[in-house]
């Protein structure tokens, strides 16, 4: 296999970065979303409530910036020898994942927004973000249960998602990892050229 030719299999620098830190991201936002939902109000319950928030608006930049260089910088091709059922799996796969990254934030912004309590950013009053809907406690109780399924959705499919690129680096040994961890080997499955 050709330099040129390992070059292409991989992702970017820059889709690998935003990947990652989506990913960091969107686990950490949804362990803080578990732990906080079971406090007793207080002064820490709200803070965190903050930092999920801030979390939240900076997934959705990203997410935002991550569309925006996907639609202009297209993903590498297919790694040859996969089963066709495998590649529109992955791909319905990575469109849920697209639209989640969008709609859970945006799903937080609207419930806040209903509840009546504004998303300031980082804290920061010149960076209050406008409220997406009036305060209405009976569409916040249903943009809460939206916010809920919508994070239960994105676990399961990230296992899965984990789980496939686990199962194609150590069973299938094809590569499909080393393209989005730019430290790991890449199996030698073809001869160089």
């Amino acid at each position: 296999m050709s330099n040129l030719r390992a070059a292409s299999d991989r992702y970017t620098a820059t889709a690998i970065t935003l990947h990652w830190l989506i990913a960091g991201l969107i686990v950490g936002g949804f362990a803080m979303g578990l732990y906080m939902t079971g406090l007793k109000l207080s002064p820490d319950k709200l803070k965190l409530y903050s930092w999920h928030k801030w979390s939240g608006m900076t997934v959705l930049a990203l997410a935002a910036l991550r569309i925006v260089w996907r639609w202009t910088h297209p993903a590498p091709p297919p790694l040859p020898g996969q089963p066709r059922w495998q590649l529109q799996a992955a791909h319905y796969a990575h469109l849920a994942l697209y639209v989640l990254i969008v709609a859970i934030p945006l799903s937080g912004w609207l419930y806040s927004s209903a509840s009546g309590y504004p998303v300031v950013y980082f804290g920061i009053k010149a960076l209050q973000l406008p409220d997406l809907v009036a305060k209405n406690k009976e569409l916040a109780k249903s943009l809460k249960e939206v916010h809920e399924i919508l994070n239960w959705t994105m676990a399961a499919l990230v296992t899965v998602h984990a789980g496939a690129a686990v199962k194609h680096h150590l069973i299938d040994r094809d590569g499909t990892l080393a393209r989005m961890l730019p430290w790991a080997r890449r199996p030698n499955t073809a001869k160089s050229t």
